[in-house]
Parts: structure tokens; sequence; C-alpha cells
């Protein structure tokens, strides 16, 4: 073959080379939209809440016992509420503009006026305060702690009950149409099952050979419930109703977060070990990993913000890298 012939030939490969590479990055489910530098914080990134009146993405930085209020559009952090106790759980309420912190160090609840950064209230537990959820449909805020127990406070933060468990709650979510909670117990593993008209623990599910099932989520709609066990790294599938395993795949290693996404019914794992598991629901019993996205060693925290179609990715300080937020904009 002739140099000229070569050259064509080659410039053709490269062509094509290119076109599958497009086209891989536009069908990819996750595009990494911006990366937010967190600056100075050092240590362990936990979880996060979103105010979406004014996007405003909050951030506890555990290992720097410090939350960063962090403005999205401008890519910058507007506010550090600092002197905190290794803030682990955080849950932002609209409608009083308030934030309210967990705190593993201390187990104190903090409640902030999130405007102003003030402190309003805070209310002790005993030891290592760490998951908030809100109940939507009596305006109850639920907080997990201490060696086995969720407490139950007023909106304003006055305590009303605690439910007692037999191990420390890891990530828990509640029904929005019904009155069950679902909570991880990885020391004792298993998934309790609460009624919380009755604040009463009512059954468990197993995790069975699947051990350490920190994160989880919830498709109330087809009865589904995603935990996601680190040792071995496998997602599972439960039936909200028998606590059986439908359906259980491989997924990242070192996961502290679940999002299911209703809307393209896809799960978004992220893991410390550097990556996104995605996840394709074909039907409420099938499901295939579709992707496993690139970031960063450490970026073990997430949160889908769907009104917006984004998911908040945080990695931590790693060498010359400094914390950053990284911006994944979700596709259909």
């Amino acid at each position: 073959m002739s140099r000229k012939k070569l050259q064509h030939a080659f410039g053709f490969l490269i062509l094509l080379g290119s076109v599958a590479l497009a086209n891989a990055q536009s069908t990819s489910p996750l595009h990494l939209g911006k990366t937010i530098v967190l600056p100075g914080v050092r240590g362990r990134i936990d979880h996060m809440a979103f105010d979406l009146a004014h996007k405003r993405l909050f951030v506890a930085s555990l290992g720097n016992n410090s939350v960063e209020a962090v403005d999205i559009e401008s890519k910058k952090v507007v506010a550090t509420i600092k002197g905190l106790a290794e803030p682990q759980g955080l849950l932002y309420q609209a409608e009083t503009q308030e934030l309210w912190i967990a705190n593993g160090g201390d187990g104190v609840v903090r409640i902030f006026d999130a405007r102003t950064y003030r402190q309003l209230r805070s209310i002790s537990l005993g030891d290592d305060a760490d998951n908030i959820r809100r109940d939507a449909s009596t305006g109850r805020v639920l907080v997990g702690y201490g060696s086995g127990a969720i407490a139950i406070f007023s909106a304003e933060g006055n305590k009303i009950a605690d439910i007692k468990l037999d191990a420390h709650p890891e990530s828990f979510q509640l029904e929005k149409s019904g009155t069950r909670m679902f909570v991880n117990l990885p020391h004792s593993h298993k998934v309790a099952v609460i009624n919380l008209a009755t604040s009463t623990v009512i059954g468990d599910f197993k995790t069975g050979n699947a051990q350490s099932n920190f994160p989880m989520a919830l498709d109330e709609g087809d009865g589904r419930l995603f935990i996601v066990c680190r040792n071995p790294a496998v997602l599972l599938v439960m039936d909200t109703q028998s606590g059986s395993v439908i359906a259980e795949l491989p997924t990242v290693g070192d996961s502290d977060d679940v999002s299911y996404d209703s809307a393209r019914k896809r799960l978004y794992v992220s893991g410390g070990e550097g990556a996104i598991a995605v996840y394709q629901q074909q039907d409420r019993d099938h499901y295939r990993e579709i992707a496993r996205v690139a970031t960063v060693s450490g970026s073990r925290t997430s949160l889908l913000v769907p009104e917006l179609g984004l998911l908040l990715v945080a990695s931590r300080e790693q060498g010359s890298s400094p914390a950053a937020i990284r911006v994944f904009e979700t596709s259909n």
C-alpha cells in the first residue's frame, strides 16, 4: 500500500475513534459539569443537604469540624460554620430556613439560622449523632444516634420520643404514603423496620452474607429498598414487604451514599474507590449496571438534586488536590 493510502487509512481510523469517543461521552448517564474547590477543608467529608431556592449546598466537613455553604452557580464557598464536633448528618428546612447539624463528636444536634448562620438551639443526644431525615407527613425530624436509637423531634426542636434499636443506625428512609421507616443496622447485619405511628420496631430484613450495610435508598412506588454493602461491595434490591432479596449486583467499593432517580429509573452509588456506579431499573425486579463513572479516590458521599438534574459528589483533599464538590449532570 502506498504512503498516501496509509495516511488516508490512518486518518480514517482516528476519525472512527473520535466518533466512538464522542458517542460514548454523549450516551453517558452522567457528565461532569463543574468542579467547586473547598479551600482549607481537610479530612473526611460526610453528608450534604441542599437549599433549592438559593441553590446552596451545605457540606458536612467532618474532619474539619465545619460545615461549608456553597453557591453552586458562582462556584464559591459563601460561608463556613466553624467550631462543630465532627458534623455528620445535615437537614435543611426550607420553610423556616434552618439548618440542622448532627455532630458525631459530642452527640449534639445544633440548629442554625441558614440566613445569618447564627446558632439558634442545641440539643444533646449523648453520643454519635449521625443521619437526619424529615417526616414530610408530620414535619417531625428524626436523628440516629448512640449505640442504638433514633430520636424524634418536633419541627421546633423539642424531643418527643426515642425509638430503641440494638445497634447504631446508619442511613434510613421513610415512606411518604405509609408509616414505615427502614433503618440500616450494619453491626447487626440487618435492616430494622419501624412503625412511625407507634414508634416501635415491627420487624427486620437480614442482609445475609453481605455486611457493612451503610447507604440506603427507597423506591416506594415499586416497593423496592436499595441497600449498599461494603463487605463485599454489592447492591442489594429488597422487597419492602417480605424483605427478600430480589437482586444482588456488584458495586463500587467503600460507598457511603446511594440515590434513586425516580424520573430516570436509575441508581447512583458513590464510592471511595473513586467511581460512581450507575444502574438502570429495567422493571421492579431487574436491574443492570450501565456505567462506572470515574471520580477520585475518597469520593464516598453524594447527593442527588432531582429538581435540577444534578448529582453532587464530595471529594476529600488528597495530596496536592484540594477538597472539592464535583457537579455531575444527569442525562436521559
